[in-house]
């Protein structure tokens, strides 16, 4: 196995990874960021404000991507494993 293709497998499997993960990121920086302001605004410290938002919103954020995410990640596993031969030999 050449490096350019070890190379391309690596840059495959980064951008696969950003991509699922983006957008769960995404919907908890922005409920962190709202509840930072809320929490500003109203002088309220409480620890746990924080962070049972941004679980709450991640975890909706998992069943409303959950789908996409999976076939994300099945067609680059299915994209791995149909070019095993090439990658072995």
């Amino acid at each position: 196995m050449s490096p350019e293709v070890v190379i391309t497998l690596a840059k495959q499997g980064v951008y696969t990874t950003l991509m699922i993960c983006g957008p769960l990121l995404l919907v908890a920086l922005v409920v962190g960021l709202v509840v930072s302001v809320f929490q500003a605004t109203t002088q309220i410290q409480e620890q746990t404000l924080a962070f049972i938002p941004k679980i709450v919103a991640v975890l909706v954020g998992l069943v409303f991507f959950g789908p996409w995410m999976l076939s994300r990640m099945v067609a680059f596993t299915h994209d791995i494993f149909s070019n095993l031969t090439r990658f072995v030999g």
